[in-house]
């Protein structure tokens, strides 16, 4: 089984995680969904499609005494959670689960945070030939499934946190209207280029404006220098540091 696995370093190795080394990988994402999460000591928080814990992993590495919970539908990604839990000294109750068909334990529950990185890919895209790769980035649940279930588990004035395309704003904002108030943070790859990804956050039964913020830029320069991540300063702190993303202040200005 080791052999099949990979363990990856994340925050600059504040997190070490096993996952396969030919399925779904985590890599920048879920480090960008853990730092936007405004998150403190004592609250709750649900990642919806935990994977292999890494989001979770690094918002507790970031805000210790957090507490916990994750959902997966694949039982190697979920076993992978609880192992890299354990071997992070981390608190997360993985519940192997659809998300559509949440057992009733958690249904009666509501959370101070959602969180989720939602498949990528749609139903009819191109699949990948390694079949956990391919459930975890293809869309079975819809997108709209993926923001009603977070809000639902939400707590009122508690917050909803997505990574996703920016294609799919439309859907997820659309998802969100009239329910909470949401702030979107583009996530450009480089200077003048247009920004790939979002992370969206709405927090529940908010009624403020639409904020749109300006576009963060993940790498230095306006092309590849080579080897090396080239992360922009800002960036750096967030994958290396742990450091926090906070919109709201960005939101403020």
């Amino acid at each position: 089984m080791t052999e099949a696995l990979t363990r990856d370093a994340f925050l600059d190795g504040r997190v070490q995680a096993w996952q396969p080394r030919a399925g779904y990988r985590a890599a920048t994402d879920p480090v960008f969904l853990a730092a936007a999460v405004p998150a403190r000591a004592g609250q709750s928080v649900l990642e919806l499609g935990c994977g292999v814990g890494v989001a979770s992993l690094c918002l507790s590495a970031r805000v210790p005494g957090l507490r916990l919970t994750g959902v997966e539908l694949q039982p190697a990604y979920a076993a992978l959670a609880r192992r890299n839990a354990a071997e992070n000294g981390a608190e997360l109750d993985v519940v192997e689960a659809d998300l559509s068909a949440l057992p009733p334990t958690l249904r009666a529950r509501s959370f101070d945070h959602v969180i989720a990185n939602p498949p990528y890919f749609a139903a009819h895209d191109p699949g990948a030939q390694d079949k956990g790769r391919d459930r975890a980035l293809r869309e079975a649940t819809p997108l709209a499934a993926w923001v009603d279930t977070a809000l639902r588990r939400c707590r009122d004035g508690g917050h909803v946190t997505l990574i996703h395309l920016t294609e799919r704003l439309p859907d997820i904002v659309g998802a969100l209207n009239g329910r909470a108030a949401v702030t979107v943070l583009p996530l450009a790859a480089r200077r003048k280029r247009a920004a790939r990804r979002v992370i969206v956050q709405a927090r529940k039964g908010g009624r403020s404006p639409f904020v749109l913020l300006p576009p963060l830029v993940i790498h230095q320069g306006d092309q590849h220098m080579g080897d090396g991540d080239f992360f922009t300063g800002d960036v750096r702190a967030l994958m290396r540091d742990a450091a926090a993303l906070d919109m709201a202040a960005m939101a403020r200005g």
